[in-house]
């Protein structure tokens, strides 16, 4: 016998607490797959999750393609229905400063209806919200699933393209759910139909073989900190848009950020204002994006009055939806050698690259999700809304399967503060996106 709506409800709101506990205890695995970690922690966090999805009378499986470990739980369809696959990713990101933490990263802590912790939103709720909706169903479960949760999404999921070309006849399906995105605001859900792509790159700026004396040849001879800065800043125009040619964008965003919201989330200083032109969603979501994420230098504590013979940055070109990741990284790497002031040699180097994505979010199964949101939010319509930041792999799904719909969904909210201090997880919209995933399913088995 199916269960009905009503009994769904029930069955999460029984099902939350020891949810919420055992995400409490995967927060506490510091699994984080950057070089220079412990990896036996992401080994112990693959096999908590395998545990959990045994829990679930899935058949597990822990697999490797010379990376990380990812997870792989699977039950079959019951005749005549689909195979939904529920995607998600255990590692997470290094805390960084830990001065800027109000509490442990790796002790949950709940304060204000939010659990403070490192991958509390990123994403070791979106494991924990598949693992609600199949304690859920319990042997009801009215669709086929396979649960893949991946090991190392945070430093790039290398080792993802070869998982799925090993894996892909267990992990074909007919809808793919992705959560490891987030919705539109406390209260409004959201479908992601657009991300943005990703270079990241080194570029190199030499001036001398060695350094000399600031003040025997200083306003002769340029200092390469200078040169490298001049170079950067060639990148944007006057207004702060991107000024690479062959980066492409698109003015195609259906909603507005409102700018004192954009303002309060990304905790800008006043009196600072924002970059560029245009809408604020379409500068974030469909338009290029370069940031200078670091500089080697010597610090200035221990500089000696010398002129810098070298300097290196690194930067991070966020592609807009349509974009060649390689014809990206070949336009910057022309501009900034085209652009190398007083004939600096410059080298750049690549790091990663990604492709964006863009989702057609029409038809059945796209409605299907949409319905579950507007039940699990009591009525409030879903958004579909873009994001600038990089799930690079969705577009490898998109063309290993192609006739499956993909829903790119997640339980990040504007102020999780993924990858930064004090990420967190509102708990009360932890609840829906569990409702919202069983309603999902069951409206995805009619």
């Amino acid at each position: 016998m199916s269960l009905s709506e009503t009994d769904l409800r029930a069955a999460i709101q029984r099902e939350l607490p020891g949810v919420r506990a055992d995400l409490e205890n995967l927060v506490r695995i510091p699994g984080i797959a950057f070089d220079g970690f412990d990896h036996s922690e992401v080994e112990r966090s693959a096999e908590a999750v395998a545990e959990l999805l045994r829990g679930c009378g899935l058949e597990v499986r822990i697999v490797r393609a010379g990376g990380q470990p990812a997870v792989i739980g699977h039950r079959p369809a019951p005749p005549g229905k689909p195979t939904v696959l529920l995607y998600a990713h255990h590692d997470v990101q290094p805390v960084g400063d830990l001065a800027l933490w109000e509490s442990e990263p790796f002790e949950p802590v709940e304060r204000g209806g939010r659990l403070f912790g490192r991958g509390a939103a990123d994403d070791k709720a979106g494991v924990m919200a598949h693992v609600a909706a199949l304690r859920a169903f319990g042997d009801e479960l009215p669709v086929g699933v396979t649960v893949f949760v991946e090991g190392e999404e945070e430093y790039g999921s290398d080792s993802l393209d070869a998982l799925i070309a090993e894996h892909r006849e267990l992990l074909r399906a007919d809808v793919i759910v992705i959560a490891d995105s987030g919705n539109w605001d406390v209260g409004v859900p959201a479908l992601t139909t657009s991300l943005r792509g990703l270079v990241n790159c080194f570029v190199d700026v030499r001036v001398l073989r060695q350094a000399v004396h600031s003040g025997m040849v200083g306003g002769a001879v340029p200092d390469a900190l200078t040169a490298l800065s001049r170079l950067v800043a060639t990148l944007h125009d006057d207004a702060g848009d991107v000024a690479v040619d062959g980066l492409v964008g698109r003015d195609a965003a259906e909603v507005d950020y409102p700018a004192e919201r954009l303002r309060h989330e990304a905790g800008l200083l006043d009196g600072v204002q924002f970059m560029g032109t245009g809408r604020l969603t379409d500068r974030i979501w469909n338009r290029p994006a370069i940031a200078v994420l670091g500089i080697d230098a010597p610090r200035t504590a221990e500089a000696p009055n010398a002129i810098v013979p070298s300097a290196r940055a690194k930067l991070s070109v966020r592609l807009a939806p349509g974009q060649d990741p390689q014809a990206a990284l070949d336009a910057v790497t022309a501009h900034l050698h085209k652009h190398a002031p007083w004939g600096a040699q410059v080298s750049v180097e690549l790091e990663s690259l990604g492709a964006p994505c863009s989702i057609d979010a029409r038809g059945p199964r796209y409605d299907a999700a949409r319905a579950a949101f507007r039940e699990a939010w009591d009525g409030v319509e879903p958004v579909d809304m873009g994001v600038g930041g990089s799930i690079p792999f969705i577009a490898t799904f998109q063309e290993v399967f192609p006739d499956a719909a993909i829903l790119v969904t997640g339980v990040e909210d504007p102020d999780s503060r993924a990858h930064g201090p004090n990420e967190s997880l509102h708990l009360g919209e932890f609840a829906r996106v569990c409702l919202a995933e069983a309603l999902l399913l069951m409206k995805v088995a009619g």
